[in-house]
Order: C-alpha cells, then sequence, then structure tokens
C-alpha cells in the first residue's frame, strides 16, 4: 500500500466529486497527476519562449474523456504559478470565433470574464490587474524618488510611468484608443472615480454595442467588435506584460463545435480566423501570448467539415512522415494524446484510493494487487488499447471505492465477479485465442 498523502478534505471532496461526475476539477491536480509528463515539458517549454516576448499555438488532440481538459488544467495551474494571466473559455453554439450573431465576441467576453491569476484562479480578475498595476506603479515611483504619499511630485513621477506603458500600447494596432482607456482608468483611480473605473471595465468586456454609446460614455470612438476582438487580446498581452505578469495564456476547449456548424462557409470563416491566429503567433506578430486550443482527432483531421477541410490549416498541420503513435513530434503545433498506459493508470488509481480513504476517515483496505485486478478488467475489454480513456476508468474506480465504503461487509472481489464485470472479463478470455492477443501484466 502506498504511503497516504495529506490532501485537504475540501479539495479531496472537490477532486472526487468531479471526477465522478466526468469533469475536470480546478483544485487539487497535483494530487493527481500522472502521466502526459512529456507533453507537460513541451508546453512548459513554450511558456518560457513567451515569457521572453514570443507566441506560441498549439492543439491538444483527443478523445472525449482522454484527457485533454485535464492537461489543459494542468497547464493552466503551472503557468499561473509563473506568474502569467490565463483566460479560458469553451465554445459553443453560442460562442465561435466568427459568427454573423455576434458569436465571436461571445468568446472574447467569456475569455475576458474568466481572466485568472494566481491570487484569483476563480476568474473574474480583470479590474483586480488593472489595480494592481496602477498601485504597483506607484509604490515603485515612491521607492524610486523618496518621496512621500500627496507630494505632487511623487504624482508627476507616477504619471511618467504610467505614461510610458500607455505609449508602448498605443503603438500596436487599436492602441490608441486602448491606451487612452487606461490613462481614464488610471486617472479615476487616482481620484476615487468608481463610475469612470467601471465604465472603462465595460469597455474591456466589450459590453458597449454602440459607438454612440462608448462615446458618450468615455469619449472613444471605438468598440471591440465581432471581427476585431482578437486584436484585443494580443493588446491586453503587451498591456500585461507592461504591468508585471510574465504573459498571457489563451485556452479554448471544444473547437468540436466549430466542426458542428452546419454551414460550411460559416465554418471556413471561423476557420479562416483560426489560421489568424496561428499566424499572427508563428510569425512574430503577437507577444507574449500562447494560444492553446483543444480538439477531438474527427474534428481536426474531417477533411470534409474538421480544421483539415481548410487547405491553409491542413498544410500546416498535418502530421509528417515519421510520426507515429508511440513516437509523436511534442515540437509540432498538434499534440495528439497517447492512451494512459494500465501502469499509469494504476498510479492514479493508487492515489484516488489513498485521498478517498483520507476524506471518509478509514484505513486504505485495497491493496496493489486489488488495483491491478480493476485496472486488468479495465484494459482486458476489447479495443482497450486504442478505445479506453481515463475518464471511464476513474469513474468506474470511484464508484467501487464509494460502494466499498457505504457497504464495509462487501469485498472488492464481489464487485469484480459482478455481472458486468464478469461480461468484459468473458470479452478478454476470449481474445486468448487471438494472435496479436497480450495478457495484460503489473
Amino acid at each position: 500500500m502506498s504511503e497516504q498523502k495529506k490532501v485537504p478534505k475540501r479539495i479531496a471532496q472537490t477532486v472526487l466529486n468531479s471526477l465522478k461526475g466526468g469533469v475536470v476539477p480546478r483544485i487539487g491536480l497535483p494530487y493527481i497527476t500522472v502521466g502526459r509528463k512529456n507533453e507537460i515539458e513541451a508546453l512548459l517549454h513554450d511558456v518560457d519562449i513567451i515569457s521572453e516576448g514570443g507566441a506560441s499555438f498549439r492543439f491538444i488532440v483527443g478523445r472525449y474523456g482522454s484527457g485533454k481538459s485535464f492537461l489543459l488544467q494542468t497547464i493552466r495551474n503551472y503557468v499561473m504559478d509563473r506568474g502569467f494571466i490565463v483566460a479560458d473559455a469553451d465554445l459553443s453554439p453560442e460562442r465561435r470565433l466568427q459568427g454573423t450573431r455576434g458569436q465571436g465576441l461571445a468568446t472574447y467576453r467569456e475569455l475576458i470574464g474568466n481572466l485568472s491569476t494566481k491570487t484569483k484562479p476563480e476568474g473574474g480578475a480583470l479590474t483586480l490587474v488593472l489595480d494592481r498595476w496602477i498601485s504597483s506603479v506607484q509604490s515603485e515611483a515612491a521607492q524610486t524618488t523618496g518621496l512621500m504619499p500627496g507630494d505632487p511630485a511623487l504624482t508627476q513621477a507616477t504619471d511618467k510611468r504610467i505614461y510610458a506603458v500607455t505609449s508602448s500600447v498605443s503603438e500596436l494596432v487599436h492602441g490608441f484608443e486602448f491606451a487612452k482607456l487606461l490613462s481614464a482608468y488610471y486617472h479615476a483611480y487616482v481620484n476615487g472615480d468608481d463610475e469612470t473605473k467601471s465604465k472603462v471595465v465595460r469597455w474591456f468586456r466589450a459590453e458597449y454595442s454602440l459607438k454612440s454609446e462608448a462615446r458618450d460614455a468615455l469619449g472613444v470612438n471605438m468598440i471591440i467588435t465581432d471581427d476585431d476582438w482578437y486584436d484585443y487580446l494580443k493588446l491586453f498581452a503587451t498591456f500585461f506584460r507592461l504591468a508585471g505578469y510574465s504573459g498571457m495564456m489563451i485556452m479554448i476547449d471544444e473547437l468540436v463545435n466549430i466542426y458542428k456548424i452546419p454551414n460550411s462557409i460559416t465554418r471556413q470563416y471561423n476557420y479562416e480566423k483560426m489560421l489568424t491566429m496561428y499566424n499572427d503567433t508563428l510569425q512574430g506578430k503577437a507577444k507574449y501570448l500562447g494560444i492553446i486550443m483543444g480538439a477531438t482527432p474527427q474534428a481536426l483531421e474531417d477533411k470534409r467539415r474538421g480544421v483539415y477541410s481548410y487547405e491553409a490549416l491542413r498544410s500546416r498541420l498535418a502530421e509528417g512522415r515519421f510520426s507515429r503513435p508511440g513516437a509523436r513530434d511534442l515540437l509540432a503545433p498538434v499534440i495528439r494524446l497517447e492512451p494512459l498506459s494500465a501502469e499509469e493508470m494504476l498510479v492514479l488509481c493508487e492515489k484516488l484510493a489513498d485521498m478517498h480513504a483520507g476524506l471518509y476517515g478509514y484505513p486504505r483496505s485495497l491493496m496493489t494487487e486489488d488495483l491491478a485486478g480493476f485496472i486488468r478488467i479495465e484494459y482486458s475489454r476489447i479495443g482497450a488499447d486504442q478505445n479506453i480513456t481515463p475518464r471511464e476508468v476513474i469513474r468506474d474506480f470511484i464508484e467501487l471505492l464509494d460502494l466499498l465504503y457505504q457497504n464495509p461487509g462487501m469485498k472488492i472481489g464481489e464487485l469484480l465477479e459482478s455481472e458486468e464485470f464478469s461480461f468484459t472479463k468473458s470479452e478478454a478470455v476470449s481474445n486468448e485465442a487471438d494472435p496479436g492477443y497480450t495478457e495484460f501484466t503489473i
């Protein structure tokens, strides 16, 4: 039996409930991270490049339940620890990259609403970031000049530093208006004008639908639209860097919702937007910005409706002749998730068994050989080598733990010999006649 890790009960409860419900928990991932070491290292290499002023674009590709969302969430936590701001969103019929009814803008609003930092990981960090920026500039000016708060010379020194940031931003596309609004927010902050601060934040969140509204409220003749929202994410990435963060990471999952768009022209417009984002990051037109998108193999590779239906993307993203299962190029734009091995799943089950015992306060009774028996049956299903997903195994296992906890007299062997498991076992036995059958051992 492995040594039981001390996981806070609040975190253990969240992790087990999330996994049993088939979703990825936002907290506690380091306690259950298994495998994916190479994929994580490849993505963290990107993070180093981004923090030095570069940009990156990656696709994480895997079947439903294969661990895409888990990997995205793991990277999200890693980069926040490294001083990044993270914005994440799931695409849906209402949220796309481009749309005739503002679906692209809806994605932008979701991303900005979900802005997260290490100190505010649950999202909604925009106001916090703006206030922190101004406060840190004021502190730096006071330390550098030795002047006391309230001294007009200190205000002047702070103004100069604020201006240095806004002038850097104003050189970029749409940067003039963006810089003007940053300046307006700063002066509102200094003057205690909460109303103007709120109006600026509304503008940044794309909540003004008419230019006249924005002009009357803030004196700017621009609003963020469905066509140019991505340009403003690039501006935010540069501003966040100037405000003291390492960079910005954007995570967009559920690309399958573009694949599902029935109208081929609308799909192509979305892929065109994707191509613009991809080219920007690889050609150096974006700085301090990383983009990761999650997709299923079909949503990427289907040449009729998927990403590969757009030739300009297919020619850039298609695998070379040398990549194959077990030897993937993790430096390529597309990272394909290989199934977790049975050994890795055994380690994960050990961690979950420890966590469950700690949460409900009982000594863990399942031994490694018990867990191996469970994994052996799961991985002996027909086609399990390619089709089994961590989500399926984890849900089965947590259900097993719950049943054993609620029925102390029950033994794991009884559950594994139940009708459902016996059926899968008989499938496994029938496979032994197959020359390609390999007995699973741990």
